[in-house]
């Protein structure tokens, strides 16, 4: 089989992030899995949305003037469903109002909007029975420690979501993923999910978790993992290292242990318009990663471009089990 390729919060290089127009969009160019990241309102209803703040891809700010928290900063779990509907989604921003994505989709006149995690399952199903193709899923449950302290348990009710929609079995096409490797052990044997998990590898100065992802990324860490989870998910710098004297690109050996381990590897986030320090195109990465790594899979925002490489190189790429 080949590698899979996973819509990173949908067709994002294309349409704003984790909208449904974005997810239709990267289902017909033929993703393997949509991504969906959840988080909280203060009525505890769970959204689609990547950050545990507003502000960065809605116009929170300027329909919820002065409900901000004191770091200035608009968080959905001070904000009802019904209020988060309101709002309007546009491409991400930085603080300044700039975009982070300066050539992406421009035009703010579109009724983007944020909906349910319930309601995108439904849409996903609703996309294969029109059309035919099948996809797979990929949720996040985001910073369900964070949740936690603010007054909600987000695990139990988002595996019920996924039940409620026929996700229950390991066979099933679905991968769960966090940051946090504690809440994914409690995922496995608390909740005795059998669906497939997937650790995410971030860097500690992320914060995103308790988790200390350089002990994660050792031979130790890896077959650690490898006693709860089915494959990890690592920040695609971390997968090579630059020897700046002569540009040489080499394996950090991350792959290599994963693998060694059992472990499926999905790096993320692969970017057009946003190549990592050393590759010269968006095909060199590709090459390195696919050719020289053997990865799994990907996190892309552009699922064309990937499936268009491994289109042409068709039968050079097997994926490990």
């Amino acid at each position: 089989m080949r590698p899979v390729v996973i819509a990173h919060r949908g067709a994002s290089g294309y349409l704003p992030e984790h909208t449904f127009p974005a997810k239709a969009l990267a289902h017909a160019m033929g993703a393997d899995y949509l991504e969906q990241d959840v988080v909280a309102t203060r009525d505890d209803e769970l959204v689609v949305l990547h950050d545990i703040h507003l502000d960065s891809v809605t116009d929170v700010a300027t329909r919820y003037p002065g409900r901000a928290r004191a770091d200035g900063r608009f968080y959905a779990r001070d904000f009802d469903l019904s209020e988060v509907r309101q709002l309007q989604v546009h491409e991400r921003t930085n603080a300044d109002g700039s975009p982070v994505y300066p050539g992406r989709f421009a035009s703010g006149a579109e009724p983007f909007r944020v909906h349910t995690f319930a309601e995108e399952l439904g849409f996903v199903q609703s996309l294969q029975k029109a059309h035919g193709h099948s996809v797979g899923i990929y949720p996040e449950i985001k910073r369900p420690a964070w949740h936690r302290k603010e007054g909600v348990d987000v695990t139990p009710q988002f595996l019920r979501i996924l039940g409620d929609f026929g996700y229950r079995a390991h066979s099933d096409p679905v991968y769960v993923q966090c940051f946090d490797a504690a809440e994914l052990r409690r995922i496995r044997r608390k909740f005795n999910c059998r669906l497939k998990l997937i650790q995410l590898i971030g860097e500690n100065s992320w914060r995103e978790s308790a988790t200390n992802y350089a002990v994660l990324r050792g031979r130790r860490g890896l077959e650690r993992l490898a006693k709860t989870v089915d494959g990890i998910g690592p920040w695609v710098n971390r997968l090579y290292r630059l020897r700046r004297r002569d540009g040489q690109i080499r394996s950090t050996g991350l792959v290599e242990r994963a693998h060694g381990a059992g472990l499926a590897v999905h790096p993320y986030t692969f970017r057009v318009d946003e190549i990592p320090e050393g590759f010269a195109s968006f095909d060199a990465l590709l090459t390195f990663c696919f050719d020289e790594l053997s990865i799994d899979g990907v996190f892309t925002d552009f699922p064309d471009r990937i499936l268009q490489f491994l289109r042409r190189n068709s039968g050079k790429h097997a994926s490990n089990p």
